[in-house]
């Protein structure tokens, strides 16, 4: 539809066919009054649809591995860890890609592609998990074509880095952020249920004619249909997302990527590494399965699901925080936070007895130390999420705060740095988001550590280098955005 009106020009945005927006300036207050704000809030809402679908694909492994015994495969602890750590390798890498894909295909148009794509890991799932003759290498094959969900993420927060003015990015990024990581919660809360594997403490029966892992796949399937379309019939593309790769990959030349990337590993990567290996620490440390079915101690797919969903709850507060406190000042405090409750996950592991041999007893005395365990590790999920929203808001504000510092207010060159500026810190979003992915690949092999004979023994290895980790990256963030010095400074003040 083209808008004729000349008041209306002025202000509104003007489309073409084809749900393109040519005209998008998100920055002239009029035109946000007008209809900037509700279009925005429209493509917010279903990319986080779509967003939370792909984290839900992403992640299905972290709960269904946990099944996969109980299905008559016979895999290693090892093995398992390896199921959950590929699909994070996976999305990892491939958020470069669906990084460049939104201004290369329009944001709408990928967000219905990405959602598309998820069919193959989920129907691929599906198919697998029927047979338990089905060759470990399959799975792993499979597993890694899950991390199609995990590029939806950096695809998505570029597109709506475009959307929104410099002022309220911080809590739209956060909220859709926040979207997409609660569907790793809810697929490890409602998976158990739906193939019946358990209930929700009571409130909700599984089935009772056994374990049918393709279920839950069967129902992601029918979703990323139903975010396919809904990308179709309520998404926009704007024009004005434009950038070649050779430009948006100069970002890789500023130091700042590099330096966000690594707080990012440790805010994000812990998130989703922690909310992927979660269920199975439960069960290797807390758990035994007789008598069957429910066997001793703690059942992982009670509690699986709360890591991320506070991690989630908090990854938007975190945002608001930010815009308010500063970014750095924020993520300085996520990062002492998640320290102090590392330690103390640490010191309840070094309190438990090793289960290698599926002892009942051992898991009735484990047992009593799983609220403390959980407990603290619930409170570093809490610190990932206000870490993951803060970081994510720094980005935006460091490049916009270099394109003001070498232009003049009020002139053209300033106006064109600004728009240099979102695309740059869009393409920085999809690096960061990459990079910081890895965590969650390496968090799953941390724990497995096939060099250790003790699976406890590497667990509490695991938790003492994480601790050391956060130490550092606390002391980064300080360094380059807090301290004294005059770049330190005029970043702080900036906001950042």
């Amino acid at each position: 539809m083209t808008l004729t009106t000349t008041s209306t020009r002025a202000t509104a945005p003007r489309r073409r066919t084809g749900r393109w927006i040519d005209d998008w300036r998100p920055e002239d207050p009029e035109q946000w009054a007008s209809s900037g704000r509700r279009i925005a809030r429209r493509n917010l809402v279903w990319s986080i649809f779509a967003e939370h679908l792909g984290f839900s694909v992403w992640l299905i492994w972290s709960v269904s591995s946990a099944f996969l015994l109980a299905e008559g495969f016979t895999f290693t602890p090892q093995q398992l860890f390896l199921l959950v750590a590929l699909p994070n390798l996976v999305g990892a890498l491939l958020r470069l890609p669906y990084t460049f894909a939104v201004p290369r295909f329009g944001g709408r148009n990928w967000t219905m592609a990405s959602a598309a794509l998820l069919l193959v890991p989920t129907l691929l799932f599906a198919i697998a998990v029927q047979d338990p003759s089905t060759p470990y290498w399959v799975f792993c094959l499979i597993a890694a074509t899950a991390g199609f969900g995990g590029g939806n993420f950096a695809s998505s927060m570029a597109n709506i880095n475009f959307f929104y003015p410099a002022h309220r990015k911080g809590t739209a990024l956060g909220l859709n952020a926040a979207g997409g990581n609660l569907g790793v919660s809810l697929v490890q809360l409602l998976l158990p249920v739906v193939v019946g594997g358990a209930g929700i403490f009571g409130l909700v029966e599984a089935a009772d004619d056994g374990i049918h892992l393709e279920r839950a796949a069967y129902v992601y399937a029918g979703l990323a249909v139903v975010a396919t379309l809904a990308a179709y019939l309520f998404m926009d593309n704007l024009a004005t997302a434009v950038s070649r790769p050779r430009v948006q990959l100069q970002v890789l030349r500023n130091r700042q990527t590099w330096v966000m990337s690594f707080l990012y590993i440790g805010t994000f990567g812990s998130f989703i590494g922690y909310s992927a290996a979660m269920p199975l620490l439960i069960k290797l440390n807390f758990w035994v399965p007789e008598p069957a079915p429910l066997g001793t101690g703690i059942f992982f797919a009670y509690y699986a699901f709360l890591g991320a969903a506070i991690g989630s709850a908090t990854r938007p507060v975190g945002g608001w925080l930010a815009d308010r406190l500063g970014g750095a000042r924020v993520t300085v405090g996520a990062f002492a936070t998640m320290i102090v409750f590392t330690l103390a996950v640490l010191w309840t592991l070094t309190q438990l007895v090793p289960n290698p041999t599926a002892d009942p007893a051992i898991a009735i005395a484990n047992q009593a130390w799983f609220p403390w365990f959980l407990g603290f590790f619930l409170c570093i999920f809490a610190a990932t999420g206000v870490g993951n929203g803060s970081t994510y808001r720094m980005i935006p504000a460091i490049w916009r705060t270099e394109a003001e510092r070498a232009t003049t207010p009020n002139t053209p060159g300033r106006e064109a740095a600004l728009g240099r500026a979102t695309q740059q810190s869009s393409a920085a979003l999809g690096v960061i988001g990459a990079v910081g992915a890895i965590g969650g690949f390496l968090i799953p092999l941390a724990f497995a550590s096939p060099w250790v004979a003790d699976p406890l023994t590497a667990t509490k290895a695991a938790f003492a280098a994480f601790a050391g980790y956060y130490v550092v990256c606390a002391l980064v963030t300080y360094a380059v955005f807090l301290r004294r010095p005059a770049r330190a400074t005029s970043l702080a003040r900036a906001g950042i």
